[in-house]
């Protein structure tokens, strides 16, 4: 029986001779902190919720200087497997809020991760904390994407051209500006979260669903018992384009108030997103004005798509005063051609001399998109315009939001992008082939692409 155990042991040694070498080169210092750690963790077995990690690593009563250094190595191939899992899968997976590896789990908050990471290729940057109580590294983001604002129900209708009278049914889709761009940078592979208010009803429950199995962070969301969750009919005309018939009087998103805003959240983030429907109505006027000062506070980057849907609000005269109530603290800005054409009275939205007017001081980027035919980018240093993908429309829902998420997913991990303008031109055309993408499906976050299929798209382009 011992020379069994022997040649078993002797058989394991060997198969971790690399990774012997590797122990036997560490520092006197190291040595004895693995060794110290080892120890310390015979106890935690019993306790520990997952103990699989020490199996590898349980040392009998008597052991000698060689068979030490066998458990050693067991240890580090432990870790070493485990880092290979977990760390290949960051690299191709969204990271959210933190991920923790000390007790043989994944935990982001209280939402889901699939037990398979999925292959793409996210740019991100993720920061080494100190070892965890169970001695692993906790791994932190930080290029986190707040989205603050309104999330509803789209009803789109399943045939185009036709008036709402005239639809034979409706799809449902889960929409919003501010979570569509949440949703959208998660399926790119980016870290976002949502803020927002819904009903405490079936379609409010359902869109907290939605955002936990995109990955987007939802601790943000509040649920009104006394409120619905807001409704938008869509008519879709025959070239694809929408007008919107909405049902919120008052819908729950309105009635987010300033105590129940997730400060911790926000001044966590990269960027702090949002846009103008938020600023219609008190409550949630205060609420997001005060969001977005400790935003920048906290030096968070502001980006700010006014998205203007007149219909919402009380006249034309009081959007266009709310839209540029808030102009003046945002870095970034994406607007329509439309929306220069409403905001400057009339003027030529393909006049850089009137696009000019709308670029204040503190301004970094603003960008105006032109749908098919692309967007143009304008910042203190240098101006110019990016070609677009020719796609077949559908249904041009989210695209706009589609174009924010494929720009904000890269600019919160390398805000410098802004200062080089080649490589904003780069970034660029993967934001125009996020929008192209997905006006070809119907519904706004049902569409929104993955990384992967933007990718596709671009080498196609190339090819």
């Amino acid at each position: 029986m011992k020379n069994s155990r022997s040649r078993k042991e002797t058989k394991f040694i060997t198969s971790f001779s690399p990774l012997l070498i590797l122990t036997l080169s560490l520092s006197h210092t190291h040595f004895i902190c693995l060794s110290f750690f080892l120890l310390q963790n015979l106890e935690k077995k019993k306790k520990h919720p997952n103990p699989k990690y020490f199996d590898l690593v349980a040392i009998p009563p008597k052991f000698n200087h060689f068979q030490f250094c066998s458990y050693i190595n067991s240890f580090m191939a432990a870790l070493y497997s485990t880092s290979s899992c977990f760390c290949g899968s960051l690299g191709s997976y969204p990271v959210h809020k933190s991920v923790k590896l000390g007790h043989g789990k994944v935990r982001d908050s209280g939402f889901y991760f699939p037990h398979r990471f999925q292959c793409a290729t996210p740019k991100l940057h993720v920061q080494a904390k100190a070892l965890s109580v169970d001695g692993l590294p906790e791994i932190m983001d930080s290029s986190l994407v707040v989205c603050f604002g309104e999330m509803l129900i789209d009803f789109v209708p399943t045939i185009s051209g036709l008036s709402l009278a005239e639809a034979p049914a409706f799809k449902k889709a889960p929409g919003g500006a501010p979570a569509n761009v949440a949703v959208g940078i998660a399926r790119l592979g980016g870290s976002s979260a949502f803020i927002g208010k819904v009903g405490e009803d079936e379609f409010g429950y359902m869109l907290a669903d939605i955002l936990k199995e995109n990955n987007v962070n939802n601790e943000g969301m509040r649920f009104d018992p006394g409120a619905r969750t807001a409704l938008a009919f869509v008519t879709l005309r025959s070239d694809g384009e929408r007008e919107f018939m909405f049902y919120r009087n008052p819908s729950a998103d309105m009635l987010l108030q300033e105590n129940e805003l997730d400060f911790d959240l926000i001044t966590k983030a990269t960027i702090f997103h949002y846009g103008s429907i938020s600023l219609i109505t008190e409550p949630c006027k205060s609420a997001h004005i005060a969001a977005a000062k400790a935003a920048k506070d906290a030096g968070v980057v502001l980006s700010y798509d006014p998205n203007l849907r007149l219909p919402l609000w009380p006249s034309v005269e009081s959007a266009r005063k709310g839209i540029l109530s808030i102009w003046d603290t945002a870095d970034i800005i994406k607007v329509s051609e439309e929306e220069i054409s409403f905001l400057t009275q009339g003027e030529d939205p393909y006049d850089d001399g009137v696009v000019r007017k709308l670029f204040h001081s503190n301004l970094k980027l603003l960008l105006v998109t032109e749908g098919p035919d692309g967007c143009r980018y304008y910042t203190q240093e240098f101006s110019g315009k990016v070609k677009g993908l020719k796609v077949e429309a559908v249904d041009t829902t989210g695209a706009g939001d589609a174009f924010v998420a494929g720009t904000l997913s890269q600019l919160a991990s390398d805000l410098s992008l802004i200062q080089d303008e080649d490589q904003l031109r780069n970034a660029l055309k993967f934001s125009n082939v996020c929008g192209a993408l997905t006006v070809t499906e119907r519904g706004a976050i049902p569409a929104l692409p993955t990384r992967e299929a933007v990718v596709n798209a671009l080498v196609k382009t190339v090819a």
